[in-house]
């Protein structure tokens, strides 16, 4: 019976729509009112004012940028993100020129090699290598199944990428070939640092830390820091002494090479993700718009502009100013005086 009278229902309108009777007239020019209403509108709706789109996209740095990683050489500053974005400027001038590499890749890091021309790592699994003016960037497939972390480039312009599975990549050619090797762990290794010429400190995953001392040939057995920390950036300012940022305003010391680590008093509980050294001052930047100072055994904030992103990366401009990078486009100078 149910099914019955459902049936004639869905009849009776139905029905009505040919041939409406008067319990149904209303309803259906109700819906046929309401399916004019737009298109009448449309007829006189005012055109689309994009002019703030237009100013938007006539700037170099747009709020929309996720910046990820800078670098600066003698003479260029710049700066690298999502999407392909590359942004370039005199490094004693600061007036940026954006650039944006065809394919979009990822750029997470970049560098400057001595010989003055810049490499960037890509999510894309590529290292894209570009003149001393940040100009003409070539891609060089690294031809690894890891995810790609993060890169360095050493005193003999020798290029080294880290990736997932405890994988270490290098290239001794710019690009024109690669050797990958693994210490055979489970482990993201999220930064890579040279100390000296021959000496380079790897940190990942479950605060694993190894060490080459012989340019990257060999590595010394994985030492860990304490409670599975999970190192975002490291800097070494000697064999001995070295700092590892991490999660929940974190930070570790090492004065004996990475044999034990401490963990060191920070006013934030944001995470933090990189070091930048300026002469004998120890910076580093962080979520929520953090950059903090070495100040004795603890950190502390300094003026900075008070913005609710992250920072990723600095780069020194002079001795008393640092350029920093972070997201929505997050990119402006500090004075440290």
């Amino acid at each position: 019976m149910t099914s019955i009278i459902r049936k004639k229902r869905v009849e009776a309108v139905d029905s009505s729509v040919v041939s409406p009777h008067a319990s149904y007239a209303k309803p259906v020019k109700g819906f046929l009112a309401a399916a004019f209403l737009p298109l009448a509108l449309t007829g006189c709706e005012a055109p689309l004012n994009l002019e703030g789109v237009d100013k938007e996209q006539a700037k170099s740095v747009r709020r929309t940028d996720q910046f990820q990683a800078v670098a600066a050489n003698d003479s260029t500053v710049l700066a690298v993100g999502s999407d392909g974005i590359v942004l370039t400027s005199p490094r004693n001038n600061i007036s940026w020129t954006r650039q944006l590499i065809e394919s979009q890749p990822s750029l997470v890091d970049v560098e400057s090699c001595p010989d003055q021309s810049f490499a960037a790592l890509g999510m894309d699994g590529q290292v894209w290598f570009a003149d001393a003016k940040g100009e003409n960037w070539t891609p060089s497939p690294i031809g690894t199944q890891e995810n790609v972390l993060s890169l360095a480039c050493g005193p003999d312009n020798s290029v080294w990428v880290t990736a997932s599975f405890s994988t270490i990549i290098n290239s001794k050619d710019k690009g024109a070939s690669w050797s990958e090797t693994t210490l055979e762990e489970d482990s993201q290794l999220t930064d890579v640092k040279f100390i000296d010429e021959n000496t380079l400190v790897i940190a990942g995953e479950f605060g694993l830390v190894v060490k080459s001392t012989d340019g990257g040939d060999t590595w010394s057995a994985p030492e860990y820091m304490p409670n599975d920390f999970y190192p975002q950036g490291i800097h070494f300012a000697n064999a001995n002494e070295g700092w590892a940022a991490g999660l929940s305003g974190q930070i570790l010391h090492t004065t004996d090479g990475g044999m034990s680590w401490q963990q060191q008093t920070t006013p934030t509980e944001s995470p933090l993700y990189s070091f930048h050294a300026l002469g004998e001052r120890l910076f580093v930047m962080g979520d929520h718009g953090n950059v903090l100072e070495l100040n004795g055994q603890g950190w502390k904030r300094i003026d900075a502009p008070k913005i609710p992103v992250y920072l990723r990366d600095a780069q020194a401009l002079s001795d008393k100013q640092l350029l920093v990078a972070g997201g929505w486009g997050s990119l402006f100078t500090v004075d440290v005086q």
